[in-house]
């Protein structure tokens, strides 16, 4: 194979690779133009993705193409020759799949350019180092440019900081003006806050999304830029009166108008800053292949001056890029996973929390508690009464312009303002910044203002964003690390490294898909647990109940039959699907618990005392699960450490007993889904024929054990499973009398009232 055409084959790889790298990246970045509608629920799904559509196809057209830290912004180009460079940008791609993939995975959002920028430093420090290993000539910092790279942590400190700040003062002012039920405050001063937030979006549409512009005209862009204070004053006048035609004359919601709007302008420069950069580093491998190829000089010595150049980006390349963005936002499954995270963390309400708590959170919120505690200490009990009736939340179920949304469309925008308002003030004066870290930040600082992280949910609401906070800093670290192995390999291992680090990334990837998937059904089998109890009222809440319970209780004999063939067949893959099953058990029946005053308050005042039942029926559920966590955990185990396994006669008791309990905990589900409750007498008896036979198990084991005929890990590991068959029994059972008198309220209920 001649040289230029292995390097051609080179190039196809890093398109492919800048392809899939669009997608992982689009579904990381989507959630920074995303989040505020979805979160508000500004408009349909379609409405809101046919907005950003058209954000990032503008955006990708008017973009300024090349992302030039691609070409010589990290690394000076002029010191590496072609064969180092295209492996530089090779292991730079497959890097930064890898990378954005893997947040994707755990739906975490994180900064693409940062990813990139330091996945070009790593890469550039390897092959730099390997250089002057083999000349023993030169230093690093003739081929780094490393200032860059401190320049852009320092951006991203000051832009977390700044962007938190901010977004809590504008929201702080923004609802103690409007509150929580703003329509009567709309009436008077939405058409203001609406000019100002259209005059403010478009500004940094223009700022951000045409300057430097490959396309656009920059003579009127430049005249724009030098009249800022007049432009921003002449369009907030008109976009006011604009408002309020539409508001009173076509009694349009503007809100909505100006979150769509600002969905468009942040999915415009995204397009045309941030993510089109992706095709940088390809076009960037692609230019210098032109370059060699015209040169005719080897690979091994052709050095690179020509990247320090600006190089026009073809439209078509442009509109591709723009292509692809758009089919990822419509049709990636991670995306809404990273979109959902930011909503979660930011959603006015309490409920279901992906984030668990952190010593750091339970010390913020406990420090933040005592802060606000002093400052009230201070202020004037009249002051504290009025911005408390501003901040007083609409009673459950009364605020008709929330109708399920996260957040209401004054937070939302407020959150597209502050971001846009930010980004396009940094860009003017050229300052490092992520367009992630700020969206991100100001939504957390806007949720805390709006006192979104309440008592219940601030820990795990901290820790959160401790986390995704933790993972960028793990991002510029993780990312120049693996950059840097790569290309240390590919440099070593040749065409056949190359080779296999594709498919190792086309691995990881297809691995990543399978946990996301394993994941997301996790979390959605929670929200349907939220779902179901946020529909509780007094008329079903009886019917709801017992769709919840059942729900759980069905998994129980499912359970059982994987954890029994899978042990007697020494599956190790059917067990720890058991175990994962018992463990979603275990973790539901927790959120039942938590969630358990949905339920009393939905009661009745005359019902209250069925509260009780169903408190014991949900602690029996959450007993049944310990009990099948435990079995599935001790049986998996067993098998994993290649343990003997049961010996005939064992293996006799272990089946004999298995029936006896799996037909009990099928007969108890069936009389709860038909309402039998007149077997109960029938089932107690049965229950106590079972424990009998359980007890008698349990003295043969013990006799065996004493006569040396058993291993003592498989005896051990039968008491314990004969243990977990008893409490099993014995909670299905009380399950099942706590729902019978559970059961009894309802149709006291139905009963008619006689009146004489």
């Amino acid at each position: 194979m001649s040289a230029e055409l292995a390097y051609l084959i080179l190039i196809i790889v890093l398109f492919a690779l800048a392809i899939t790298d669009l997608v992982v990246g689009v579904s990381n970045d989507a959630v920074n133009f995303l989040i505020s509608a979805f979160g508000s629920k500004a408009g349909p799904v379609w409405v809101i993705l046919l907005s950003a559509s058209l954000g990032v196809f503008v955006g990708a057209i008017f973009s300024n193409g090349m992302m030039e830290v691609a070409r010589k912004g990290i690394f000076h180009p002029e010191q590496f020759v072609f064969a180092e460079i295209i492996l530089i940008f090779v292991a730079v791609m497959l890097t930064d799949v890898i990378m954005l993939d893997f947040f994707n995975t755990f739906g975490l959002p994180t900064s693409t350019t940062v990813s990139l920028v330091f996945e070009l430093l790593g890469a550039a420090v390897a092959i730099s180092l390997i250089k002057i290993a083999h000349t023993h000539a030169g230093n690093l910092s003739e081929y780094i440019n490393s200032a860059r790279a401190f320049m852009i942590i320092g951006g991203i400190l000051f832009s977390i900081v700044v962007a938190f700040t901010i977004g809590a003062i504008v929201q702080y002012i923004a609802r103690v003006i409007f509150t929580f039920q703003y329509e009567k405050n709309y009436k008077y001063f939405g058409s203001l806050w609406a000019g100002f937030a259209f005059a403010v979006i478009i500004f940094f549409m223009f700022i951000k999304g045409f300057k430097n512009s490959a396309i656009a005209d920059q003579t009127w862009v430049q005249w724009i830029l030098n009249h800022k204070a007049q432009v921003l004053l002449y369009s907030f006048v008109l976009f006011t009166l604009f408002s309020e035609l539409l508001k009173s004359v076509f009694k349009i919601n503007i809100l909505k108008v100006v979150v769509l709007l600002g969905t468009f302008a942040l999915a415009m420069a995204f397009a045309g800053n941030d993510l089109v950069n992706f095709i940088g580093v390809p076009l960037a491998g692609y230019s210098s292949f032109e370059y060699w190829v015209k040169s005719g000089v080897s690979p091994d010595q052709y050095t690179m001056e020509a990247l320090t150049g600006k190089v026009h980006v073809p439209i078509y390349f442009l509109l591709g890029a723009g292509l692809i963005m758009i089919l990822t936002l419509w049709f990636s499954k991670k995306a809404r996973t990273v979109i959902q995270t930011s909503v979660d963390l930011s959603r006015q309400e309490s409920g279901y929390e992906r984030f668990g708590a952190s010593p750091v959170a339970r010390a913020t919120v406990r420090a933040w508690i005592k802060a606000v505690q002093a400052i009230n200490s201070i202020t004037p009990r009249p002051v504290r009464q009025w911005v408390s009736r501003r901040f007083q939340p609409p009673e459950n179920n009364k605020n008709k312009q929330m109708r399920g949304a996260a957040f209401d469309l004054i937070r939302a925008s407020v959150n597209l303002v502050v971001s846009s308002a930010l980004i396009a003030l940094a860009t003017a004066y050229k300052l490092p910044l992520s367009t992630t870290y700020v969206t991100f930040m100001v939504a957390m600082g806007t949720s805390l203002a709006d006192r979104a992280w309440g008592r219940e949910s601030a820990v795990f609401r901290v820790t959160g964003v401790i986390s995704v906070i933790g993972g960028w800093f793990f991002t510029a670290v993780i990312a120049f690390t693996v950059a840097a192995l790569i290309a240390t390999i590919i440099y070593y291992g040749g065409a056949v490294a190359i080779g296999l680090m594709i498919l190792f990334d086309v691995y990881l990837i297809y691995h990543s898909r399978i946990l996301h998937r394993r994941r997301m059904a996790k979390e959605e089998e929670k929200k349907r647990i939220e779902q179901l109890e946020a529909e509780i009222t007094s008329e079903n809440v009886f019917d709801k109940v017992k769709e919840t319970i059942l729900r759980e209780l069905k998994k129980v004999p499912d359970i059982l039959e994987l954890t029994k063939n899978g042990f007697l067949r020494a599956d190790r893959r059917k067990l720890k699907e058991a175990v994962q099953i018992a463990e979603s058990l275990k973790d539901n029946s927790k959120h039942i618990k938590k969630e358990i005053h949905r339920v009393i308050h939905a009661l009745r005042d005359d019902m209250v005392s069925a509260a009780q039942y169903y408190v014991q029926e949900v602690d029996h559920l959450r007993e049944i699960a310990n009990a099948a966590v435990y079995l599935t955990r001790r049986m998996h185990e067993h098998v994993e450490n290649n343990h003997e396994l049961f010996d005939n006669k064992q293996r006799r008791d272990f089946l004999e007993t298995y029936n006896l309990v799996k037909h009990f905990v099928d007969e108890v589900i069936n009389i709860i889904i038909n309402d039998e409750f007149h077997k109960i007498n029938r089932m107690r008896e049965w229950k106590n024929e079972i424990l009998k036979e359980l007890e008698e198990a349990k003295t043969t084991e013990i006799q065996r054990i004493q006569n040396e005929e058993v291993n003592i890990l498989s005896s051990d590991l039968l008491l314990n499973v004969l243990a977990e068959f008893k409490n099993l029994v014995l909670f299905f059972n009380r399950a099942l009398k706590a729902h019978k008198r559970f059961y009894l309220h309802k149709k006291a209920l139905e009963q008619p009232i006689i009146t004489t």
